[in-house]
């Protein structure tokens, strides 16, 4: 059966997952100040923060429209799986869920199979999952037995990240009730996680370093049965911290397989420069 995978242009790809071509990108725009960026191919990860860092608006992003998405669902693959930021982060997810809505009154005749998930993360958390649809496509299982275990995957799936600042997750509301952790003065960096979506607070240390540590410390603690995981991480513009923190977690855990990406657009957007981001 063919296949493609849909993710929104949170989902992180190095270049070994763009070779794959399963994998179609839909791309988010983002604001600042006057400035409207699509989050695409031709995003300038430099050029934007630098614009972030000029601004004194807070940069916001618009997902695509339904109609976007039911456009991307066309074509000869008989299965498509649409992943996309948290639904409690995006309004990626409604929108494509609508899209599928669309698209199915346009062509129900077609006969083909669409599948919609939250990832209940972002950045390479996205990209795990879309790993995992693939592997469970080239095992032959049936749509509904994939779409069965990549729920599960994504229900097990934890997401970690230290920012520089959380300044841009703040003035876009995603830390509701967690205003308290800003310590700026103190140099605090919190540890922050999702469950199952929602943004947490695990912990936190004075300096990034330190929390980047505790971070690994997080990983080696929560990880089971790290011999069957992939851990990814996502990086904004920070490639020396992002292999820091894969040596490190290979010292300590023996992960199947460790892949770095650099942020796209909306990743770059939250993360700030100097973020780091790990799923597992």
């Amino acid at each position: 059966m063919s296949y493609k995978i849909i993710g929104d242009s949170c989902l992180d790809c190095n270049d070994e997952i763009k070779k794959t071509g399963k994998i179609q990108l839909v791309p988010l725009t983002l604001e600042v100040g006057d400035l409207t960026v699509v989050d695409d191919e031709t995003f300038d990860q430099k050029a934007f923060i630098k614009a972030v860092q000029e601004s004194d608006e807070c940069p916001r992003s618009a997902c695509p429209s339904p109609d976007t998405f039911m456009k991307t669902y066309a074509g000869p693959e008989e299965r498509v799986y649409c992943i996309t930021l948290s639904k409690h982060l995006s309004g990626s997810f409604n929108s494509a869920s609508l899209g599928k809505d669309l698209y199915y009154e346009e062509y129900e005749e077609d006969g083909k199979k669409i599948a919609v998930f939250s990832s209940d993360s972002a950045c390479c958390g996205e990209t795990l999952v879309a790993k995992k649809i693939m592997e469970l496509e080239e095992k032959g299982l049936s749509f509904e037995e994939i779409c069965t275990r990549t729920e599960e995957f994504i229900y097990n799936m934890n997401t970690l990240f230290v920012l520089e600042t959380l300044d841009t997750l703040k003035k876009n509301g995603r830390l509701t009730g967690l205003a308290a952790i800003l310590a700026t003065a103190l140099n605090i960096k919190p540890l922050m996680g999702a469950d199952h979506g929602v943004i947490i607070k695990l912990d936190q240390a004075r300096g990034i370093n330190k929390a980047l540590k505790k971070l690994i410390d997080k990983v080696e603690e929560t990880v089971v049965q790290p011999e069957d995981k992939v851990l990814g991480i996502s990086h904004c513009n920070c490639p020396e911290r992002a292999e820091f923190v894969k040596n490190e977690i290979s010292k300590r855990v023996p992960f199947k397989e460790i892949y770095v990406t650099n942020t796209a657009g909306v990743g770059t957007m939250y993360a700030n420069d100097g973020g780091i981001v790990v799923s597992f």
